[in-house]
């Protein structure tokens, strides 16, 4: 008989400097009923010589390494597939879990929730500046039923956190009721799975921040202004079953349209006269907004970053991620200039 309730579900590619972190904040947590996934996306070698140190450790290691890059979707699909419990945790390849954080979800998950949303605190990449103690702020775990006032106010409580695939504990079987092929190549395939339509059960929402998300570190980040823009804006206003002041919580409908948005994106360097051409410059009706997105695409980013950083001081809306993303604009152009000086002076 199959004895496992839980499944941690890992997709990774090429991340041996953050995997081996991640594994060792997970394993000595682990209990004969609980399993760990992992699917490796054609990683460099180093990754699967990690993963070799801990099978020593963990009897439950399912290690899956193929030569083909899956992609996101299709990766957890994957794991899902290969995996054996109850719940399966989608969980992130250079995040860790705080010290208690899976006898917690293995006992949450015995009130037999169809979604358990794990709550976080966030770090800087190297995990020794606390950022947010807590991703969602709420000091109370919080219940929702399948009635459609408490779905909508899970997508307006979690839906803009929900980003972050680890934070997602979910039936295996609902998974594999609701997994769909034309699902694979979204980012956040996590999310259709949970909002294409009411959940079946009781979602919980655990307030307690067993997770470490160490921020700046995603993948996605050269791609951010199509994802944040238009792909994830589209798909949270898809959701159908669900209303519209819920949707407005986590998303505007066009964010783009939005000309303090774009500039604020802009003095982070991810807006730029490419991709004002690819996405908006189709979208906008000729006028002054149009003008203005085309001007924000070629300003220069070094005042609009002071700029933006002045902003958030004086709307005191620092410490927080908005602001970390301009400092750490800054603190990289800082860092290459440095460079180019030791260059310069080398002999």
């Amino acid at each position: 008989m199959n004895s496992v309730r839980l499944s941690i579900c890992i997709c990774t590619i090429n991340r041996a400097d953050f995997i081996k972190q991640t594994l060792e904040s997970i394993i000595p947590q682990m209990t004969e009923e609980v399993e760990l996934v992992l699917v490796d996306s054609s990683s460099n070698t180093e990754t699967e010589e990690i993963v070799r140190e801990f099978r020593g450790q963990c009897d439950n290691l399912c290690y899956v390494r193929d030569l083909e890059r899956w992609g996101f979707g299709k990766a957890y699909a994957k794991a899902v597939e290969k995996a054996q419990g109850d719940y399966c945790w989608l969980f992130t390849d250079d995040d860790l879990v705080r010290a208690g954080a899976v006898a917690a979800i293995l006992e949450s998950s015995r009130k037999d929730y169809s979604l358990i949303v794990v709550n976080a605190e966030v770090r800087n990449e190297d995990l020794g500046k606390l950022l947010e103690d807590r991703r969602v702020p709420v000091s109370k775990d919080r219940v929702y039923s399948p009635k459609p006032d408490d779905q909508d106010r899970l997508l307006a409580d979690t839906g803009m956190y929900l980003t972050f695939i680890g934070a997602v504990v979910i039936r295996r079987d609902l998974w594999n009721q609701r997994i769909k092929e034309e699902y694979f190549p979204s980012m956040f395939i996590h999310m259709i799975i949970i909002f294409a339509s009411r959940l079946p059960g009781d979602a919980l929402l655990i307030a307690d921040p067993w997770i470490v998300i160490r921020y700046g570190n995603a993948l996605w980040r050269p791609k951010s202004f199509g994802i944040w823009m238009f792909e994830f804006p589209s798909l949270v206003w898809s959701f159908d079953e669900f209303e519209d002041w819920a949707k407005e919580r986590v998303e505007r409908r066009e964010p783009w349209r939005r000309l303090r948005r774009l500039l604020m994106i802009r003095a982070m360097d991810r807006y730029s006269v490419e991709q004002y051409n690819l996405w908006l410059k189709p979208r906008l009706k000729p006028g002054l907004n149009k003008l203005l997105a085309r001007a924000i695409a070629s300003a220069p980013v070094t005042p609009l970053n002071l700029l933006g950083q002045l902003f958030l001081l004086l709307t005191g809306k620092v410490p927080g991620l908005i602001w970390l993303d301009l400092r750490a604009w800054r603190t990289e152009q800082l860092r290459r200039r440095r460079s180019k000086v030791l260059h310069a002076t080398r002999p």
